[in-house]
């Protein structure tokens, strides 16, 4: 678990940086592969995917 943990952490921040300069390139596609890979083994995953259903069923009602 820390070593997932420490991935996301690292693919997050290396994307964010990514994202913030404008460098989007093959690079930055396997970063954030990288990253939603390592993020779904997480603790984080179950919430994440409550949110999207979540948003996902408002929309109707807007």
């Amino acid at each position: 678990m820390a070593i997932t943990v420490s991935l996301v952490a690292l693919f997050g921040l290396v994307l964010y940086f990514l994202l913030r300069n404008g460098s989007l390139s093959y690079g930055s596609a396997f970063t954030a592969i990288g990253f939603g890979f390592f993020l779904a083994s997480t603790g984080a995953a179950g919430p994440i995917n409550q949110m999207a259903t979540a948003i996902v069923q408002a929309i109707p009602n807007l």
